[in-house]
């Protein structure tokens, strides 16, 4: 019987999709096979950053986006599904954040299941997040619950570090204690800075960052923002952190790269004071998501804490650049086999529960 899934991912960055199929039934308990990304297009991923805005949150221009991007959604599937020797299981599909106020009752990802179930034929699950908010958790994050299924160590403490848009920590103790939640922005403000000043999308490497001089009384006031002593379970998104909530601590005279420099710094500072508040004896920290490519992000996280290394998922057998989209494969598979996937003591829910919507062909 085929352990295959399909596990889509499209984070806040909206950029691409990145889409895996995973083996459950490999030695190792998952390989990863077809790895494949599937760019977005400019138009789509100006209808993203506007509904995600609330610039335009018309009910039908919402439903329109969902339908298109859930037709690029089957066709990157496909594409995976064209090179598979055989039909897999079901795909999991996280789908498009545009909306997260876990505060309010409610979380939104753009996907509709019965849209890419019907185009690829093949089962397909969808909504991850509401069970959980239903059950008065975050929503946010789900990885630790795979990470901890497959990264954590009975012989050291350990913590996965995802930097998407926003980072989120995955504290891993070696007495199988699980602690996960948001920390702050990832590449989010970097990104929507670089694109404000230069004709990129991302800071590549972030060479941009490392030619700006770090100014402290930028960076102090970011690192006192109330989100960062909130004590978890915590999430946050686009929503909060945002070139609006930077431009309430800019004076306008700052040099563009300067403030790089310390939104780079701010993200580091900000995911090590997480790691070390709840998991203080550390040894190994493993980077992954966009953020894991950046070489300056990652030298400044190994500069504030010199008790563990710092590496990627790589050192543990997963490409850093596909951990989430294996993450919503394996969560299609909990979902199929009626499997418990939140983590109480990260979301903040009741119970535990099974997460995610099916959709049949």
């Amino acid at each position: 019987m085929s352990e295959i899934f399909i596990g889509l991912m499209s984070g806040t960055s909206a950029d691409a999709i990145d889409a895996v199929a995973v083996d459950f039934s490999a030695a190792n308990g998952l390989a990863l096979v077809a790895p494949h990304s599937h760019p977005l297009s400019k138009n789509l991923r100006e209808r993203i950053s506007d509904i995600s805005s609330g610039a335009s949150d018309r009910l039908d221009d919402i439903k329109r986006l969902e339908v298109d991007l859930s037709i690029e959604f089957s066709r990157c599937a496909q594409e995976i599904i064209n090179a598979l020797n055989e039909q897999p299981v079901a795909i999991g599909c996280h789908g498009q954040t545009v909306r997260h106020r876990p505060e309010l009752g409610f979380t939104v990802q753009l996907a509709d299941g019965a849209t890419i179930a019907q185009n690829t034929r093949t089962a397909t699950v969808v909504d991850f997040r509401s069970a959980d908010i239903a059950l008065g958790g975050q929503g946010a994050p789900l990885a630790p619950a795979f990470h901890s299924e497959f990264f954590s160590s009975s012989e050291e403490d350990r913590a996965v570090v995802n930097i998407g848009g926003i980072a989120n920590v995955t504290l891993l103790s070696k007495d199988g204690t699980v602690t996960g939640f948001d920390s702050g922005p990832g590449n989010t403000l970097m990104d929507r800075w670089i694109q404000l000043h230069q004709d990129n999308r991302w800071d590549h490497n972030g060479d941009w960052a490392r030619t700006g001089l770090v100014d402290e009384e930028l960076l102090l006031p970011l690192q006192q923002d109330r989100y960062f002593s909130r004590k978890p379970p915590k999430s946050t998104g686009l929503e909060y952190f945002n070139l609006d909530w930077l431009n309430a601590f800019l004076k306008g005279n700052e040099k563009p790269c300067d403030v790089q420099a310390a939104l780079c710094t701010l993200t580091a500072h900000t995911v090590v004071d997480a790691i070390l508040e709840f998991l203080p004896e550390v040894k190994k920290i493993y980077l992954c998501g966009g953020g894991a490519q950046n070489t300056r992000l990652k030298e400044l996280i190994q500069s504030q804490i010199d008790r563990a290394e710092v590496s990627t998922t790589d050192a543990l057998g997963a490409d850093p650049k596909w951990v989430e989209a294996i993450a919503f494969a394996w969560l299609a598979r909990q979902r199929i086999s009626l499997q418990t996937a939140n983590l109480p003591e990260v979301t903040g829910a009741t119970k535990r529960a099974i997460l995610g919507s099916v959709y049949l062909p």
